[in-house]
């Protein structure tokens, strides 16, 4: 199947570029309500996948609640707030920089890159999912060396609440961008995963959604997509991946997914705005994100375009 257009750049009244992808909204059963494009073929969901594994860890002992357990879910920006709890959690775990597997690297906030001497694990957008990781085995009376490996208990225990939220086996692991492993499912489960976890009414799952719509700085940070999207509509969950990913959910469970072919992320704020709307939701606080400037001379000239859905 080739996957529909589902953005254009538009410059000087011209069409420059295409993003192709694959968008589906499922309903609070799960059920593919809208699918454009090949949502059920296995693809790798990124950092999407980080609520989903962070259900996985409070249902394998970890103790994290709010600001906490949404930096367990967090792709953060590496901001001075975001590393000094990170480092908090391993200090209170009795664990250190060290410990962790995710690589060195800078912060995603251009500030604090600035400011940055040399990359740090702590600084990794992916640190605050691999401390909970750590936690987790402690907690568990699991072994900490090797936790990322995909054998290690605590990762076939990630993969059976991953299966069992998207309703699906899982068709591949893989090796995320941070060190950890990463499932293959359809964007379908996706979608299906985070209407469950953003329905929840108890359990792990709500314990979740509560904490990224009380913290959405700490999911992202300061400019980022998701940290817009939770603020702007109430009792959204949302969480981007590398590769152009993008999945949110309402409370009533309806959710949407998002991948793009080409890997780019340009789209998937305004297409995530026109599925909000097409669902429903108020979305007048994110004006913003629903048709991104394209801009010449340091003017605006044009913009993203994205079909209505209907």
């Amino acid at each position: 199947m080739t996957n529909p257009v589902l953005a254009e750049v538009v410059r000087s009244g011209f069409v420059e570029s295409v993003h192709r992808g694959a968008l589906v909204v499922t309903g609070p059963e799960g059920e593919a309500r809208l699918a454009l494009g090949d949502v059920v073929t296995p693809f790798f969901p990124r950092s999407s996948n980080k609520p989903l594994q962070a259900v996985g860890m409070l249902r394998a002992g970890l103790d994290f609640t709010g600001e906490d357990l949404a930096l367990a879910c967090a792709s953060h920006s590496g901001e001075p707030g975001h590393v000094k709890r990170v480092l908090d959690l391993l200090s209170a775990a009795g664990l250190g920089e060290q410990d962790l597997a995710c690589p060195p690297d800078f912060p995603l906030h251009i500030p604090s890159m600035r400011d940055a001497a040399e990359p740090r694990r702590v600084t990794m957008n992916c640190s605050g999912k691999h401390t909970a990781m750590l936690t987790t085995c402690l907690r568990a009376g699991w072994p900490t060396p090797g936790y990322e490996a995909p054998d290690h208990p605590l990762q076939q225990s990630l993969a059976e609440t991953v299966s069992t939220l998207t309703g699906e086996p899982i068709a591949h692991t893989g090796v995320d961008g941070c060190g950890a492993p990463l499932f293959a499912f359809s964007l379908t489960g996706l979608a299906r995963a985070f209407g469950r976890i953003a329905a929840a009414t108890d359990s792990p799952s709500f314990a979740v959604a509560s904490a990224m719509r009380a913290h959405p700085w700490l999911v992202a940070g300061t400019g980022r997509e998701d940290t817009a999207l939770m603020s702007a509509v109430d009792g959204l969950i949302a969480k981007a991946g590398a590769e152009g990913v993008q999945a949110f959910a309402l409370p009533d469970g309806f959710a949407v997914a998002i991948k793009m072919d080409d890997g780019a992320k340009r789209a998937c704020a305004p297409l995530a705005v026109e599925a909000l709307r097409y669902l429903g939701a108020d979305v007048s606080g994110l004006t913003e994100l629903a048709a991104p400037e394209v801009l010449g001379g340091g003017r605006p000239v044009g913009e993203i375009r994205v079909p209505q859905l209907r």
